[in-house]
């Protein structure tokens, strides 16, 4: 009789962890939803970039309010590289990256992988090649010393609303 009044008061004891766990997973709120993303102020990032780059380095002017500058960083000792992330209005990930390194090793590592499309666009008077991909599109401007990569999950409208903003002082 021992036995079956242990096997009882097992049952019993898991039946009752279940009714708590039920309980508070129905009655206390949880939100499942990401935290929205905080918007980084990078005027101080931009003026230092801009003194130590050897190249002129762009950044939006003229966006509206609804994109969202999330990520900002700028590495002096790796070629030079400007790095600033965006979020659209639609919440896709946009980025402008420039730097001095050889184009086709920094095209393939921001893009992450994109393919050069064979075609181009022309955007506030400078033509851009277009590159696909699995994850990312690109947009790339090679000049004189730097390349420009405007990449993202965004659409190909969005990249080019972000490559008419840039201006580079």
């Amino acid at each position: 009789m021992k036995g079956k009044q242990t096997v009882r008061d097992m049952v019993l004891s898991l039946g009752l962890i279940g009714i708590v766990a039920g309980f508070v997973y129905i009655f206390i709120p949880n939100d499942d939803s990401e935290p929205p993303l905080k918007r980084v102020d990078y005027r101080v990032e931009l003026l230092t970039a801009r003194r130590a780059a050897a190249y002129p380095v762009a950044a939006p002017e003229g966006l509206p309010t609804e994109w969202k500058a999330t990520s900002v960083r700028f590495r002096g000792d790796d070629f030079d590289a400007w790095h600033l992330g965006y979020h659209d209005p639609d919440g896709e990930y946009v980025a402008v990256e420039q730097s001095t390194q050889r184009p086709v090793t920094f095209i393939e590592d921001v893009s992450q992988g994109a393919e050069d499309a064979g075609t181009t666009q022309r955007i506030e008077g400078r033509t851009w090649q277009r590159y696909e991909g699995g994850r990312y599109d690109a947009l790339v401007l090679r000049e004189k010393g730097t390349t420009t990569v405007v990449t993202g999950t965004a659409s190909f409208a969005q990249l080019a609303r972000m490559a008419g903003a840039l201006e580079t002082e």
